[in-house]
């Protein structure tokens, strides 16, 4: 399978629209998602639910709000969605590919996919440059996807590994929220406010432009080459609330050439029901 960037802009998208090998999905995630999808996506786009498709919602004091699931149950999910292991996968939200997008990203490469892309820019970007657009219900048919793993292949840690982390000066952990989240000033949607010991906050949103693209690979290499410099990707952990908004930095540090470090899927609103 051929090597491709984590990135794909509309004009790009709009070249290989007709191949049959394309599947496109709509992750835009909120309380009208899947109303705002039926009224209004990208031709061919299916849609794919965070929370039912990309998480395993349980009780958030084990696992998080968004933990993942089981690593066979998300195989029949991608059979279900028509994906297969040789398919184009392409993917955008309506956050410039800041949710659920990069998170779905994040679990294909980790089921072994790599022909996967987020869309540059999201569902705005796309309109904007007079994507084709359509309306109602889009699926493709139904596969056996199978993988040749058996369990999720890029790095994991979960919250005893932070406990230890949150006390060893030579881990890195970071938190991609908002600095208002990070600083406990405010926190709309956990229980509690602030962030974990020994975290550090690299908002997910220096990884876009003003215009809310991603920055160039160059950019994000610069942006992030000091945690690359000093430390090896095993002692780095990337986190946010719930380990959906994490993977939009993976796929920055993806895109910038690093090797993706640890995602704690079970995030601040895992370790605030825990440890506060």
């Amino acid at each position: 399978m051929p090597n491709i960037t984590p990135i794909i802009r509309v004009n790009e998208l709009l070249s290989i629209s007709d191949d049959p090998n394309l599947r496109l999905f709509d992750a835009r995630t909120g309380p009208d998602a899947k109303k705002n999808y039926l009224q209004k996506h990208l031709k061919n786009a299916a849609f794919v639910d965070l929370n039912s498709d990309l998480a395993a919602i349980d009780n958030p004091k084990f696992g998080g709000r968004h933990p993942l699931p089981k690593f066979l149950d998300f195989l029949n999910t991608l059979g279900r969605l028509g994906i297969e292991r040789d398919s184009h996968v392409v993917i955008y939200d309506d956050k410039n590919g800041a949710n659920a997008a990069a998170r779905f990203w994040w679990m294909l490469r980790a089921v072994g996919h790599s022909k996967v892309q987020v869309l540059n820019g999201g569902l705005q970007a796309a309109e904007s440059q007079n994507y084709p657009l359509s309306s109602g219900n889009d699926s493709y048919p139904e596969t056996a996807y199978a993988s040749e793993y058996e369990d999720w292949q890029l790095p994991q840690i979960w919250i005893e590994d932070i406990r230890k982390a949150s006390q060893n000066s030579d881990a890195v952990i970071v938190d991609v929220r908002e600095s208002q989240r990070y600083e406990g000033i405010s926190e709309p949607i956990d229980l509690v406010a602030g962030h974990i010991p020994n975290a550090q906050n690299l908002p997910f949103s220096n990884n876009l432009d003003i215009k809310g693209f991603f920055r160039s690979p160059e950019e994000l290499r610069t942006l992030y080459a000091v945690l690359f410099e000093n430390h090896p990707k095993e002692k780095i952990t990337f986190h946010c609330g719930s380990g959906v908004t994490a993977c939009h930095s993976l796929l920055a540090l993806d895109y910038a050439g690093f090797e993706i470090p640890n995602l704690y899927v079970g995030s601040w609103s895992e370790w605030s029901r825990n440890e506060l």
